[in-house]
């Protein structure tokens, strides 16, 4: 016997439709969480990466960069561009420059934020100046109008170096000539009769025995060039390469694998 027509159309599915379910509040909470965290997480990750290859947060602890830079600036330091003369730099100490500290306190939230750049490195172990010598340049203090000769070009400094009872402090009380050696920068700060700089170091002993070597910051340790002041953000402006550095002539040789230093133990 043949079935009937009821049981063919069940076959073939034509009876009542089934609703799709709907999400709960719980699993939409929960999608929301879920997108959220990857937000959050690519955020971190991003801002690392910038930390690290781009640009990185420090602020200013001393007045040796005065009046350019003054105590508790923010700058913000890029990593791609190389620097040159005339250029403000941050870099880890060449060795004996600054004294041992403990760390700065920080709770494990401001910890993290330093830590992928939000927060400005804490480090007590680095420094910033202005780049005065590359490798190769032969610096001088000074000529008979006491300015600052670099490869026997004076530096007009008027721009930038700190006054003082409205006179421009001098560019330095210490006669040197000095010839940077490879891979190697000599630094000033720009408030000179304030800054342990690369002056004050060029009797100081390194680990080797060498004498007047970490007066000259090893370019390896340049983190990178201050660009940009941005805290206070009364404070906020650019900060650029003075016109005088520009005239600067190239070397006349390569740079010596050791520093010359004269007068020999000449220090602040």
């Amino acid at each position: 016997m043949l079935k009937g027509n009821d049981d063919d159309s069940d076959a073939h599915g034509t009876g009542p439709e089934v609703e799709p379910e709907q999400p709960t509040a719980a699993a939409k909470v929960g999608g929301w969480v879920k997108e959220l965290l990857i937000v959050v997480v690519l955020g971190l990750v991003v801002s690392t990466l910038l930390r690290t290859f781009v640009f990185q947060m420090f602020e200013i602890p001393s007045g040796s960069m005065e009046d350019t830079l003054q105590v508790g600036d923010r700058v913000a330091v890029q990593k791609i561009t190389p620097f040159a003369r005339g250029d403000v730099v941050v870099f880890e100490d060449p060795g004996g420059w600054l004294p041992e500290m403990g760390p700065v306190e920080r709770t494990p939230l401001q910890r993290g934020l330093e830590f992928v750049g939000l927060l400005p490195n804490s480090s007590d172990q680095y420094l910033i100046k202005r780049v005065i010598g590359m490798p190769g340049d032969v610096v001088i203090c000074c000529d008979v109008e006491g300015r600052l000769l670099v490869n026997g070009h004076p530096l007009e400094e008027g721009d930038y170096l700190y006054r003082e009872g409205g006179m421009t402090v001098a560019p330095s009380e210490i006669a040197f000539r000095v010839t940077v050696p490879e891979g190697r920068i000599f630094v000033m700060g720009d408030h000179r009769n304030s800054s342990a700089d690369s002056r004050c170091h060029l009797n100081d002993v390194s680990v080797d025995g060498s004498r007047g070597e970490n007066a000259f910051v090893p370019t390896e340790n340049v983190v990178g060039v201050a660009f940009a002041i941005t805290f206070p953000f009364s404070r906020f402006q650019t900060l650029s390469r003075p016109a005088t550095f520009e005239q600067v002539p190239a070397p006349e040789g390569p740079a010596p694998a050791k520093p010359t230093i004269d007068p020999a133990g000449v220090s602040c």
